[in-house]
């Protein structure tokens, strides 16, 4: 049965298709007539209702799978009208088959006037699909414009026409989908970045393919849930001591910034750390023991003072409220060899980004700015692919990356990226990043490796997000995460 959690690229897709079609012979038409069916199956679950269908249908086989689906709805007594690009007949066999099947049952097709689609329930978009990694020409992305301004929902199949399906981007104009019917596999790109605006609610038809299509198809991400956290935080045994739990030190808040070590000191103590040291500005150590008691404050006020606060610590997490002054480099530069574990974020990012080198044993937390002066090019182009992003930063540091976002990734040298399957908007405020700081930290020093506290971290911060979001996205604040990080920092209570 197939890993719903594996995540692929549109060559495996391409490769599976082709290998099922061989197997199950007909050139494919058995494929495709599944793919329309489950097309028509998920239509009828979701809109019942809905009696006048659009199908915008391209020259490809997506169009071909839309074919099927209004051959099944004229039979079901819908009314469909099937709407093609002007001049842009169905150009494969596959796709000329399914045409002729519905005309043959009494559908009938019109070419785009150009202005709007004609009325109806429910669109169908079966204009591009998989095929597309480009902007739209001119006539699709007029087709495209007037799908979304059709105002009624939209059934996309397999990827809404203009979704970068590897990349999640989008070059130019895309669909809108109320639901994106992925076949045979789940397209990684529809789970982060921009695809998530277009993709709407995303299902899997897997079709039936014959096992020997899968043989050497290796998934190129993988989707972390809350499902995984039972595994990697299991409950202390009875006998436990602080020592244990570990000892995270956090590094930052200069002159300004204060709460943001703060913040990152109890989120490492909320996510589980047996001790916490923080390394701070002298003005911030009353507030910070106010606020928190916990902590072990100390005022840091050159480098030479973090000698002994780095003998005793496991983890260190370095870069909330950090600056790039004198006082922040010596900081940054006597982590040096200094031997321990590092979560690095913000401001220590950047100071990474100015004298680039590897960072081995390092779990870099960068959000797409960051990424980009990591990298040495642009925001925009970070998000175009995020993917190839946070897999060039783990492999131009040696280190973990966890790219921050919309579908946060989580990469590794040598390792299938992990898709970070929770979060919201209403976490994209200031401080945020400096909770998820302190969290892999405490979990980097309570004996998760590198890859998994980073994974792991990432998705408590993020379920904890959508939890504290229940009450709505706008005016979320970092501090409303700390209660249900604890609670599911527990996943066995």
């Amino acid at each position: 049965m197939l890993d719903l959690s594996l995540l692929f690229d549109s060559a495996a897709a391409r490769t599976l298709d082709a290998r099922a079609s061989a197997l199950l012979g007909e050139d494919g038409w058995d494929l495709m007539a599944q793919a329309g069916l489950a097309a028509w199956q998920c239509l009828q679950q979701q809109w019942p209702d809905a009696r006048r269908l659009c199908i915008v249908a391209g020259a490809g086989n997506n169009g071909g799978d839309g074919y099927v689906l209004a051959t099944h709805a004229v039979r079901a007594g819908r009314a469909v009208q099937v709407v093609t690009v002007p001049g842009k007949p169905p150009a494969t066999g596959l796709a000329q088959r399914a045409a002729r099947e519905y005309q043959a049952a009494g559908g009938s097709t019109v070419a785009f006037d150009g202005q709007c689609l004609p009325d109806a329930d429910l669109v169908v978009d079966a204009l591009f699909g998989l095929g597309l990694s480009r902007a739209p020409d001119e006539a699709g992305q007029a087709l495209v414009a007037a799908i979304n301004a059709a105002q009624v929902p939209v059934l996309a199949l397999d990827v809404p026409s203009g979704v970068d399906a590897d990349r999640g981007s989008v070059p130019g104009v895309a669909v809108r989908a109320t639901v994106t019917l992925q076949f045979i596999a789940n397209h990684r790109g529809l789970f982060t970045g921009d695809a998530l605006e277009y993709a709407g609610q995303r299902r899997l038809a897997p079709l039936e393919l014959p096992d020997a299509a899968w043989q050497g198809i290796s998934p190129r991400a993988q989707r972390w849930g809350g499902e995984r956290l039972r595994a990697l935080l299991p409950p202390r045994r009875a006998n436990t001591h602080k020592g244990e739990s570990g000892h995270v030190l956090c590094l930052g808040g200069n002159h300004g910034s204060g709460g943001a070590i703060a913040l990152a000191g109890e989120a490492a103590l909320r996510a589980g750390a047996g001790l916490l040291s923080i390394g701070t500005r002298q003005a911030h150590v009353g507030p910070l023991l106010a606020r928190l008691p916990e902590a072990m404050a100390h005022a840091l006020e050159d480098g030479d003072a973090l000698a002994p606060l780095l003998a005793r610590a496991k983890v260190v997490a370095v870069g909330p409220g950090l600056g790039q002054d004198a006082w922040a480099q010596a900081l940054w530069a006597r982590l040096h060899g200094g031997g321990r574990p590092l979560v690095v974020d913000a401001d220590a990012l950047n100071l990474l980004a100015a004298d680039p080198h590897a960072m081995p044993d390092a779990v870099l937390t960068p959000h797409p700015g960051e990424a980009a002066r990591l990298l040495a090019t642009t925001t925009s182009a970070v998000q175009a692919d995020r993917y190839g992003s946070a897999q060039a930063l783990a492999d131009r540091y040696h280190a973990v990356v966890v790219l921050k976002g919309a579908g946060s990734i989580v990469a590794a040298p040598g390792q299938c990226p992990r898709l970070i399957a929770a979060g919201n908007p209403g976490m994209a405020v200031g401080g945020m990043g400096d909770l998820l700081t302190g969290i892999i930290a405490s979990l980097r020093a309570q004996g998760l490796s590198a890859f998994d506290a980073a994974a792991a971290g990432a998705l408590l911060h993020a379920m904890a997000g959508d939890v504290a979001a229940a009450d709505g996205a706008r005016g979320l604040l970092p501090t409303d995460l700390l209660a249900p990080l604890r609670r599911l920092a527990n996943p066995d209570r």
